[in-house]
């Protein structure tokens, strides 16, 4: 099988700062890590590999050093990673984003499954892994907590594709669902335990680069003016921290008083409580 995982190099958010002039990221000295998610995803098409066969490439988009996360991802047991790096790339949101990780993916020629984190923690959005199925096509399965089966397509019968059955979290329960392939999936973290990086391949992949290529915009044929922030539909304006200011009160007397006041103040804060409650508590 050939599989594609998504991979993203995020800042570490326990540390995250912001310029109080501007509102924007202090990325000066902040320790970037591979988005925990994706780890996730890496794992599960590692699992696929040592059960079916087949090839793991680790596909980013970044800056330069976005070159780390892929060095892990093939420390890890990936057999390849491919950085899209171009400035014609920065600032874009997630349209333009996942149609570069699309027409990069369309290069690789043909792909049986992407796996993608189901969020990247310095977005939250969740929207490049189904964005990215749209661009290609793709049936898709999101929020992914097991993958119950998996099987691939046989070359001996070629009008029945490949098949993955999953079981997908949803709000109040789990649903199961069945892909043919190829298919798109986002996981989630209860789906593995990612391992931990080999120390032999990860020393390969620091002191030779030739598992890691690097395409630009031409490499994957899209123009400029389609990517990045002229690409963009959204863009961020100003980015900052909610100044929360907590005011604190005493309210003195038994405690059917200190009830009954705080039931009036609720009534008082949020006129839609007043069609639920029609006494004041005994």
């Amino acid at each position: 099988m050939k599989l594609v995982v998504l991979v993203k190099q995020v800042p570490n958010t326990t540390r995250v700062k912001l310029d109080p002039k501007t509102g924007n990221l202090i990325r000066e000295g902040l320790e970037s890590i591979v988005n925990p998610d994706d780890l996730h995803a890496l794992e599960a098409a590692l699992g696929i590999k040592e059960e079916t066969g087949g090839t793991v490439t680790a596909l980013s988009m970044g800056p330069p050093q976005a070159v780390d996360a892929l060095t892990q991802a093939i420390g890890m047991g990936a057999d390849k990673g491919i950085l899209l790096c171009d400035r014609a790339f920065a600032g874009a949101d997630t349209w333009a984003t996942s149609l570069t990780l699309s027409r990069a993916i369309r290069k690789l020629g043909e792909v049986d499954l992407i796996i993608c984190g189901h969020q990247a923690i310095d977005g939250d959005t969740a929207q490049i892994g189904p964005q990215v199925a749209d661009w290609l096509g793709l049936a898709q399965a999101t929020y992914v907590k097991e993958i119950e089966h998996l099987t691939p397509a046989d070359p001996d019968k070629p009008g029945k594709p490949g098949e993955i059955i999953v079981k997908r979290r949803l709000e109040n329960g789990v649903e199961r669902l069945a892909c043919q392939l190829p298919a798109l999936v986002t996981v989630i973290k209860e789906l593995n335990q990612p391992r931990y990086a080999h120390m032999e391949r990860l020393i390969t992949a620091c002191t030779d680069k030739a598992d890691i290529l690097v395409w630009n915009a031409a490499d994957i044929g899209v123009n400029t003016c389609d990517v990045g922030l002229e690409g963009s539909n959204t863009h961020v304006i100003k980015t900052f921290t909610p100044n929360f200011k907590r005011q604190k009160e005493i309210l003195e007397g038994s405690r059917q008083e200190v009830v009954a006041e705080l039931f009036d103040r609720l009534k008082k804060s949020d006129t839609t409580l007043s069609g639920k409650f029609q006494g004041r508590p005994s």
